[in-house]
């Protein structure tokens, strides 16, 4: 059997027997990875408590025909404690966690989606930016990067050069008058800023906003996620917002 090693972030586990655990991972250069750690249940376990949601780490695994078997692990980084200290940003991060197992394939290289994680999750432990912000920036970028970014200023369905004033959450964003669907949102403009803001990294902007139009925002974000989603992300019921 192959033996690699790679940077990971794990994002679920599940029992397995009496003393094992299935744990789902999205690694670095691999992609989502579901491994067996065997052993980790019990009290004695080398490296149970470095197997827990949220926990950047270095592991070696063995490549097997379904289910990988994890031999080794280092800790990176633990953001956990941090974060469960504060309930905003525990359900921000469950939120974060369990997009990234829709938004990844199983062995499917997405760097791109593990740096957005890990830094997002650091964000929350830092508490430098409320955890809703926070979220709905990762969720955004998120989104871009699995090629479903939304527009905020120029029409999505037209290109005509905006602002606009309505959105369409199947249209892809804003819409032009000539462009706007029956049932189209028309948020606040600062709310459209806002959104801009988190989607581009202008936290300068983002942290100034106001509590309504980052609720107004939040919703829009949500609504964006599920419609592109298959399934919901049930965790977002949980998030406390501003």
């Amino acid at each position: 059997m192959p033996l690699y090693r790679d940077e990971a972030i794990v994002l679920r586990t599940h029992k397995l027997g009496e003393a094992d655990r299935i744990i789902t991972m999205l690694t670095r250069t691999r992609g989502r990875v579901r491994a067996v750690a065997k052993g980790v249940r019990r009290t004695k376990s080398r490296f149970g408590s470095r197997l827990e949601p949220g926990m950047v780490i270095d592991v070696q695994c063995y490549e097997g025909r379904n289910l990988d078997t994890v031999t080794q692990v280092e800790t990176l980084a633990s953001y956990g404690d941090a974060i469960s200290r504060d309930y905003a940003a525990w359900t921000a991060a469950s939120a974060m966690l369990e997009t990234a197992i829709q938004l990844s394939e199983e062995h499917e290289p997405q760097t791109q989606q593990y740096l957005l994680l890990a830094g997002a999750l650091r964000a929350l432990s830092e508490r430098g930016h409320d955890p809703s912000l926070v979220l709905d920036a990762f969720l955004l970028r998120s989104l871009a990067v699995a090629g479903w970014a939304p527009s905020f200023h120029d029409c999505a369905r037209c290109g005509a050069d905006g602002p606009h004033r309505a959105f369409n959450v199947q249209s892809g964003g804003a819409v032009c008058p000539l462009c706007r669907p029956p049932g189209s949102s028309a948020p606040a403009p600062e709310t459209f800023a806002l959104l801009a803001a988190l989607l581009s990294g202008d936290w300068d902007l983002a942290d100034a906003s106001d509590e309504r139009h980052r609720r107004q925002g939040s919703g829009l974000v949500a609504a964006f996620l599920q419609w592109h989603l298959e399934r919901g992300v049930r965790s977002l019921r949980l998030v406390e917002r501003a």
